[in-house]
């Protein structure tokens, strides 16, 4: 590990101390926002806000090439020992601290970077409409390369590893509604029923047939109908529906069949079914280029020992929104190791802290090694 990064771990700690402890939900990261400007002002950033949403991004250098890390800050909502509130259990607060950890890293360093080094706090990631609005403000217009970072728990890697790639799929979400007409129980054929519709919606989703080499799954997650009154035949029905697939061409396939699925259903069943689009989150795009750069800032850190494969997951981010919406951005998120338990969104989740300085070491390395490329006439 790099000598200078151990000593900057009293004041990594207290900016994840204060992260931690100041969750704020998506949309609402008002305070987070604050915290994070200042402290890169006061480091000689300079800063972007935005009047109309959170998040924020600040910049050192300038010309090319642009070489830019991201950081998600949102925190869920959830119950944590009988009390709902706001949590850090995806590891956002985490996240923040390396990039924040690498802005300091370098200043002690004395490293001052060849071209644009930009940093970028984005809003929202757990709503999965973050990283599209920050496409929407330009912030990666211009960028060259954008590396990410995310926490894995011990299910996927050893604390003390780390992955040059998460290869997140594609998530969405639908939610629908079925109107048919409701009628006395005693005479069901003078209604249509909405719970039968939705049998049949649960059926024919479970006889989609797409690749069975890309993982890929659909599902109807909530379903209501019907009051209190036992003896009415429903007429309107409220469903959810949760679409996964590992690849973004599987994904359109998967939602092209549901909204088939949807439009034969009306039909035989003379309803009116409303599908609406809610979150939706990109899988990942593969760079070559950028995980090679991130691999071997890996191994220079950790040694060739501890580096570990790319990881595929079917969970989402939507950090892969920047590479899909910027074709020519070079992009990679470091998926680090950290004893992280019991898991992911778990309202209880704890992990190693001292992994941060690991996350900080690659990062700032892979930042490193992306500058020195393009001084070596490696564009």
């Amino acid at each position: 590990m790099n000598p200078a990064v151990k000593k900057l771990e009293p004041i990594i700690m207290e900016i994840f101390q204060h992260l931690h402890n100041h969750p704020e939900i998506s949309w609402q990261e008002y305070g987070t926002t604050s915290y994070v400007a200042g402290l890169l002002e006061r480091h000689g950033y300079r800063t972007r806000r935005f009047e109309d949403c959170t998040g924020v991004v600040g910049e050192i250098g300038s010309g090319r090439p642009v070489v830019a890390l991201r950081a998600d800050m949102d925190a869920l909502w959830q119950e944590v020992d009988g009390r709902f509130q706001a949590n850090h259990s995806c590891g956002h607060d985490a996240h923040m601290t390396m990039v924040l950890g690498t802005i300091l890293l370098f200043q002690r360093m004395g490293y001052y970077p060849p071209g644009t080094f930009r940093v970028i706090f984005q809003p929202a990631e757990e709503k999965g409409t973050g990283a599209l609005r920050m496409v929407e403000k330009q912030v990666i217009r211009d960028a060259d390369y954008l590396y990410g970072v995310h926490l894995r728990p011990v299910q996927e890697l050893k604390n003390g590893t780390a992955a040059p790639a998460i290869l997140h799929g594609a998530a969405r979400f639908i939610t629908g509604e079925i109107i048919g007409s409701e009628a006395h129980a005693a005479r069901p054929h003078l209604g249509i029923n909405t719970i039968e519709v939705g049998a049949s919606f649960v059926q024919e989703l479970s006889r989609i047939r797409l690749d069975p080499m890309v993982p890929h799954s659909v599902k109807m997650t909530r379903f209501t109908a019907g009051s209190e009154s036992g003896n009415i035949i429903p007429g309107r029905a409220r469903f959810s529906l949760d679409l996964r697939a590992q690849t973004n061409r599987i994904m359109d396939e998967l939602t092209s069949r549901v909204h088939h699925i949807a439009k034969s259903l009306e039909r035989l069943h003379r309803v009116e079914i409303r599908l609406t689009d809610m979150a939706y989150t990109a899988a990942a795009e593969r760079n070559e280029e950028a995980e090679r750069l991130m691999a071997r800032a890996i191994r220079d850190v950790l040694g060739p020992e501890r580096l570990a494969e790319p990881i595929v997951t079917p969970g989402g981010e939507d950090f892969h929104f920047y590479s899909l919406k910027n074709p020519r951005l070079k992009a990679t998120m470091l998926g680090l190791g950290c004893g992280l338990r019991p898991g992911l969104h778990h309202p209880q989740m704890t992990f190693d802290h001292g992994a941060l300085l690991n996350g900080i070491d690659i990062l700032s390395r892979a930042v490193q090694l992306t500058f020195a490329r393009h001084e070596e006439g490696n564009p």
